[in-house]
């Protein structure tokens, strides 16, 4: 159990005097996370492939190859151009978790395919595969596919779970293979599921006993439902002839889960590595919050209250109060209602037992998301052993935007 006022002091040492905004990534506590997804993984020889999205940032990518060990094989991109980027410095075995129809995308798969990269594109729709066999054939090339499958919850009425593919039974996988096979310039490679529903759902959360209840008994409801769906997916696709070098599934929040599946090869995490707010109640899996950014105390508008410069870094996706930044540091402090996490200032109420926040102080704050972070930092310092060791760029650092 982390004591973050005293957590607070030691960080407010190390950055005292340092120009703010500044995020900031604790090496400790990154390394911990990945020791321990490695170890989900320990007993199920499964590999763990890795979301860069969640990370935005080549030194600390490599850092998981390089401190994770062999378990960690391949990276699960957001776009061609940012596996192209990652191509270009170094690494490889990727898959692009988002399908395309940009001609310069699919051009510049054409092009990294023809120098050697092995990157496989996702595809839902026969209108994909026309598309990336069109410019696999221009450019005499073979480029591999990876089929995602919706991997959601489904009853009469209700859809639990992302929007993401119409491939939903194994019929309408084994169709979609059947038409590619009818096409030059392709070749299925992978199957991908994310099971959202299950991998970045809370079901620890303080004060919900009930729900919390609820919640687990569902997830093993789906993660039963759609591993049979999976499994039969991927053998069918086996008995096509099709030979899949990977099936993919879940996510940091499903790792243990996903791990058990027999039907899938490999199973990703990203948003572990950082375990930024959104993950910090599951049941079957337990990060460190590692990844960090600073705002200064700017104004006291009255007792009880400050106010610091910036920090309206709000997380994607549906809009609640989740979405805004943690404030993590001193511990217990709240937003107004009335302002939330503002462009150019926050608000936040101070706790009755918490330190007392001066002109200049720090407040220290969890991005809602992962790597969405890194959007708003050219460089994320570094800290280990208590010490500020360096910093290295994030994406945006190296003038790279993907999104």
């Amino acid at each position: 159990m982390t004591d973050w006022n005293r957590q607070y002091r030691e960080y407010k040492n190390i950055f005292k005097g340092r120009r703010l905004p500044l995020a900031f990534v604790d090496l400790d506590r990154f390394d911990r996370n990945l020791a321990y997804v490695a170890a989900t993984q320990k007993d199920t020889g499964k590999t763990v492939r890795v979301a860069s999205k969640s990370i935005r940032s080549l030194d600390l990518i490599r850092r998981v190859f390089e401190k994770g060990g062999p378990v960690f094989k391949g990276i699960l991109a957001f776009t061609l151009e940012e596996a192209a980027f990652l191509f270009d410095h170094g690494l490889d075995r990727i898959i692009v978790a988002y399908p395309t129809a940009q001609p310069c995308d699919l051009a510049l798969f054409a092009q990294k395919t023809g120098e050697g990269a092995d990157i496989c594109l996702m595809a839902d729709s026969f209108e994909h595969l026309k598309q990336i066999s069109r410019a696999g054939e221009q450019a005499g090339a073979i480029l591999k596919v990876c089929l995602d499958a919706d991997m959601s919850f489904r009853a009469p009425g209700l859809h639990l779970g992302v929007r993401r593919s119409p491939l939903f039974t194994p019929d309408q996988v084994l169709d979609l293979a059947r038409e590619a096979g009818k096409l030059p310039g392709i070749k299925i490679t992978a199957l991908m599921g994310y099971e959202a529903q299950i991998a970045s759902v809370n079901d620890n959360v303080p004060g919900q006993g009930l729900k919390n209840k609820f919640l687990r008994a569902f997830k093993k409801r789906s993660n039963r439902e759609l591993s049979r769906r999976r499994s039969r997916m991927a053998a069918r696709l086996a008995d096509m002839g099709i030979e899949l070098e990977v099936v993919n599934g879940g996510g940091s929040g499903s790792l243990v889960s996903t791990g058990k599946d027999e039907s899938v090869t490999e199973v990703s995490a990203g948003s572990a590595f950082f375990a930024p707010g959104l993950f910090s109640h599951f049941h079957e899996v337990a990060f460190e919050p590692a990844a960090f950014f600073a705002l200064q105390v700017c104004r006291i508008p009255r007792p009880g209250m400050v106010t610091c410069a910036g920090g309206g870094y709000v997380g994607s996706g549906e809009v609640n109060a989740n979405r805004l930044p943690w404030p993590r540091m001193p511990r217990g402090l709240s937003y107004l209602s009335t302002e939330g996490a503002g462009e150019v200032q926050t608000p936040l109420v101070l706790p009755r037992q918490g330190p007392e926040l001066k002109l200049g102080d720090l407040v220290f704050f969890q991005h809602a998301k992962a790597g969405e972070l890194c959007e708003r930092f050219n460089d994320l310092y570094l800290v280990k052993d208590g010490k500020c060791v360096g910093r290295v760029p994030t994406y945006r650092g190296q003038g790279m935007a993907f999104l």
